[in-house]
């Protein structure tokens, strides 16, 4: 079955299944779309330059992470006979080949786009990439010294032969197959050799101002190595090198149920990360025929699993320049994040027992949750403090602030996740260094993982305790938070607060199922409710309520929302989703998904945040307006996207927002997304995306430049 076409259609006198295999787009192929949508930012004019250069670094390391992953997944399935999983029913042989199809168009794009846009663009802004047939006599001398000085001790050529086999090259690393004539020392003449470049070493030099011909000028480690490679193997000649590139699978297996030391056993399986099977080679489009199939036959892979690339192997590299060129001009305006006038007073604490307080990041600051913990580390009142890490960064604020509450003896308990995904060896080093501290270190629930976002504090208030929380869609990370969009909640609601307590105590403790009274948790409670906010909006336009439901989220996937949302779409309900990443829902479909949007926003900054929108109306006049309908509408936010993992794989929360005013601004907040003509892409039901064009009468309107202008200081430049 193809991935693109639907050929079960429906007739008068057919039974609708809304199971129907057909209605539903391949996950991994879903996933290869988004990374399409984000090359496309790097061909935008609109976008300043250097920015649309990252575009193109970040399409390439998202590729990576697929074939570490993803296809990593498809390829083991495969190899153990696994049947169809999914609900689109493809076979994982029809996946994979599907995979390899798209894979090489967007590759295909990555180099064109390289050649035809971002190489002619640079020379625009006096950078230049010179390539070795170019270098001036100067240039040349200089580029000999630097091999000989710096890459020459450090660099160990291999030599292939009985005694010397095909190295076990690393993931993703930078090596050359080299053709040689001649014998060495020993009297060896295999004629064939694998480079592996130093990883210590740059992969982006630049020439020195008094021999640059222009501002910034470049060249690339494999220029130097592929000039100079005869040196490596003296009295033998090199006649021919050609980068190539391993992608390995990158996934930890542990054993959850033979593990009894979950930290011990992941310091064991981080170093075999590097080695693991390989999913994917590239070479250079100059590289002979028999050499590639010599490397495709060392790192047991097929044809359908080659690569060949016309520049070099990782553009994902290209990134360095962005950093290394000091045009202001060529960036996004620098913002700086706005502050709510409710944080204004210096005791947060006492801020957020006057009224809730909801942040959207990056638009506004992430600094105030750091202050929270900083000041609750020094406040005598401050008991206990709990909270949940998932990715925090290497250098944390957050971390550190936890560290000097420990030590001036408060009751610190945090819950960090260990397996997540390529963070596994920071989130060890947090856990050693808050050990050591004397905070209570836990690692959530075995076959889990925990990925709500969570933070406690119990402080002593007179003769009374009181407890302060944060909630929020996105991770206790300055950087990302800068990055992402993300919400976060402050409460010292009394009935919030509690059930964020009960969540703490089932991550560290034992116990049955609590009941929580405002919160929704995975893998318990969540996926059920959302089904019954569903249905309620199905029985209520059947009635003759009005009926609504708007969703953003990063990625749906769960077949049993997808069939619910299918429902209430044949119900006669207008579903807006707005879904950046993988949307296994095909909308537009007739007499099965009319009703339902599906857009894509992706830009400055990567959509994150979760926001759960049900109208709820209570009488059949509610006409949808804001001032009138958001009383009994209900609104959410959570840590969690509407996947299988997320409702049943996972500890997530979700938790409500009551205040009108807080209801009102999140829905206006939706509606700015739904209005977005400029970076916004509309899904079909042949699960391709169309970005919305609108004609020269038409002002353009970007969601995310709105929200800067209105909740932040921008610099524009």
């Amino acid at each position: 079955m193809s991935p693109h076409t639907i050929t079960a259609l429906n007739s008068d006198d057919d039974e609708i299944n809304l199971k129907n295999p057909e209605y539903f787009i391949n996950r991994e192929l879903s996933l290869l779309e988004f990374n399409r949508r984000v090359l496309d930012l790097a061909k935008n004019e609109d976008i300043p330059f250097l920015e649309r250069l990252l575009y193109l670094c970040i399409s390439s390391s998202n590729l990576d992470e697929f074939f570490e992953v993803r296809a990593a997944g498809v390829k083991q399935q495969i190899n153990l006979n696994i049947p169809a999983s999914g609900a689109d029913n493809m076979t994982p042989e029809e996946v994979m080949k599907n995979i390899g199809l798209t894979a090489q168009e967007l590759v295909k794009e990555q180099y064109r786009v390289l050649h035809e846009i971002i190489l002619p663009g640079f020379e625009e802004i006096d950078v230049r990439f010179t390539r070795r047939e170019s270098w001036n006599e100067e240039q040349a001398k200089w580029v000999k010294e630097y091999f000989e000085n710096q890459l020459l001790p450090v660099i160990s050529p291999l030599g292939l032969d009985p005694a010397h086999p095909f190295p076990k090259v690393m993931n993703k690393s930078l090596n050359f197959i080299v053709s040689l004539e001649g014998k060495d020392a020993f009297g060896r003449d295999s004629g064939l050799a694998v480079v592996q470049a130093p990883r210590s070493l740059p992969r982006i030099v630049s020439f020195p101002d008094d021999i640059a011909t222009c501002e910034h000028e470049f060249i690339f480690l494999s220029s130097i190595i592929h000039t100079h490679v005869s040196m490596m193997f003296p009295g033998m000649k090199a006649t021919g090198c050609y980068q190539f590139r391993v992608t390995r699978n990158s996934e930890l297996f542990v054993d959850d149920e033979e593990v009894d030391d979950l930290l011990r056993a992941l310091k064991g399986e981080l170093p075999q990360r590097r080695f693991g099977d390989a999913v994917r080679l590239e070479v250079a489009d100059n590289c002979p025929q028999n050499m590639i199939e010599y490397l495709l036959k060392q790192v047991n892979l097929s044809w359908d699993d080659l690569y060949q690339v016309n520049g070099p192997v990782n553009l994902e590299r290209l990134k360095e320049v962005y950093s290394l060129v000091n045009k202001p001009a060529l960036r996004f305006p620098f913002f700086s994040p706005g502050k709510p006038s409710a944080l204004k007073n210096s005791n947060l604490f006492e801020s957020i027992r006057q009224n809730d307080i909801l942040l959207h990041h990056p638009y506004e600051s992430f600094t105030p949750i750091v202050k929270l913990l900083q000041q609750s580390a020094n406040d005598p009142k401050v008991l206990a403090i709990k909270q949940t890490l998932y990715r925090t960064g290497s250098d944390s604020a957050i971390v550190k602030a936890l560290v000097d509450a420990a030590k001036a003896g408060k009751e610190v308990t945090v819950v960090i996740e260990l397996r997540a995904r390529f963070d596994e060896a920071a989130n060890i080093g947090l856990a050693t260094v808050l050990q050591k501290a004397g905070a209570h270190v836990v690692y959530g629930i075995v076959g889990l993982k925990t990925h709500a976002k969570m933070l406690l504090i119990i402080r002593r208030e007179g003769q009374s305790i009181r407890r302060y929380a944060h909630l929020g869609t996105g991770n206790y990370h300055a950087g990302t938070a800068r990055l992402y969009t993300d919400y976060g909640l402050l409460t010292s609601d009394p009935t919030m607060t509690e059930d964020v307590h009960k969540l703490f105590l089932q991550l560290t403790g034992l116990g049955k199922i609590v009941k929580l009274k405002k919160l929704l948790q995975s893998p318990f409670t969540l996926h059920g409710t959302m089904m019954d906010y569903i249905q309620r909006e199905i029985d209520h336009i059947k009635v003759g309520k009005p009926a609504r439901i708007i969703v953003k989220m990063n990625s749906l996937v769960e077949p049993q929302i997808i069939s619910k949302l299918y429902e209430a779409s044949q119900a006669g309900i207008k579903i807006d989703l707005i879904i950046r990443g993988v949307c296994c829902l095909r909308p537009g479909i007739k007499d099965v998904s009319e009703n339902i949007t599906v857009r894509s926003i992706i830009g400055r900054f990567l959509e994150h945040t979760r926001i759960f929108y049900f109208q709820n109306a209570q009488s059949t006049d509610d006409k949808f307006d804001p001032k009138t309908s958001l009383d009994s509408a209900v609104l959410l936010l959570s840590s969690a996207d509407w996947m299988n993992r997320n409702f049943f794989k996972r500890v997530e929360a979700c938790f409500p927002i009551e205040e009108k005013k807080l209801k009102k601004r999140l829905f206006e907040e939706l509606q700015i997304h739904l209005e977005d003509n400029s970076q916004a892409w509309i899904l079909d039901q042949k699960g391709q995306y169309n970005l919305i064009q609108i004609d020269e009468t038409e002002e353009k309107f970007f969601a995310q430049k709105a929200l800067l202008k209105a909740m932040s200081k921008l610099a524009m430049n």
